[in-house]
């Protein structure tokens, strides 16, 4: 098995994070998940420093168990000294550490750059597109050497965090792959990291009762007009039998962590009640553990 392989199998257990990539790409936020997850994060440390704290973090006794940095561009010495350096890191005996490279389009790039009005650090008086493209270019020898690659294209904030998030949860499970059954609505886009895709705006729409409008799938009463249609128990049923047999392949291939994303219109009341319904229709798997999320249940008024 190759180091890369080693090293994505215990991202969980990971007691240094060295987190890089294109600028507006998203690593501000990816440290603060990591700071939310224990970890000790510093943002922009020069890559000569970096060793320092990656041997204080393997210090029995230390305060600093577990550390992540940033370090990108900004850092005049980056390009040129991050892969040897690096490299030494991975020789030095009980750290293991790991390499997160964030990406995204450029067209998503531009955009960023363009709402905050910044210029982009290896373009300060060009178009920042000239600068992504040159960052790119100068980057790609690091990005081969991550040990996983986020593309932050299409994701939230939000969702950004939950992908950090989920090193965390994999800890907790051990080897259990972790089942998200995520409940969304299509109006605000497909989730980026959905694996699987239901979408169940056949069924009859609560938002057009009165009554209903301002309830949510989890309410009893927008539950009890749902299943007064056949076709909705006929859905739990069947995909929950899909499931069900595509779950223990998942598990005997060694996914860590699946995503189910159900969608209706405005994700607030039948895709929260069938993500709830696939949830209880699952029961316990061996090895897995399965939980809900509601993405836009709170923001559909």
């Amino acid at each position: 098995m190759s180091r890369t392989r080693q090293q994505r199998g215990r991202l969980a257990g990971a007691r240094f994070i060295v987190v890089t990539g294109l600028s507006g790409a998203g690593k501000s936020q990816a440290i603060r998940a990591l700071e939310d997850l224990g970890y000790f994060c510093v943002d922009n440390l020069p890559v000569r420093l970096i060793p320092t704290l990656a041997r204080l973090s393997r210090e029995a006794g230390s305060e600093i168990s577990r550390a992540a940095v940033v370090v990108d561009v900004r850092e005049g010495a980056f390009l040129d000294e991050f892969p040897r350096m690096y490299r030494g890191l991975r020789r030095l005996e009980g750290l293991d550490p790991v390499l997160i490279f964030l990406e995204a389009s450029d067209d998503a790039l531009v955009r960023r750059f363009s709402e905050t009005r910044r210029p982009h650090p290896l373009a300060p008086d060009r178009s920042a597109l000239e600068g992504i493209r040159l960052e790119r270019q100068r980057l790609a020898a690091i990005r081969r050497m991550a040990d996983r690659t986020i593309d932050t294209t299409s994701m939230t904030v939000h969702e950004l965090r939950r992908a950090f998030m989920a090193l965390s949860q994999e800890e907790v499970a051990g080897q259990r792959l972790i089942v998200t059954i995520l409940s969304f609505g299509y109006k605000r886009g497909i989730p980026v990291d959905a694996d699987l895709l239901f979408d169940v705006r056949f069924l009859p729409n609560p938002h057009f009762v009165a009554s209903l409008r301002r309830r949510t799938g989890r309410d009893p009463a927008v539950v009890r007009y749902l299943t007064r249609s056949p076709i909705t128990g006929e859905f739990v049923t069947r995909t929950v039998d899909l499931l069900r047999f595509l779950i223990p392949h998942y598990v005997a291939e060694g996914k860590r962590y699946l995503t189910i994303g159900v969608g209706c219109t405005g994700g607030r009341h039948r895709s929260v009640a069938m993500a709830e319904a696939l949830k209880r229709g699952l029961g316990r798997l061996d090895r897995v553990h399965v939980r809900v999320q509601h993405r836009d249940v709170e923001r559909e008024g």
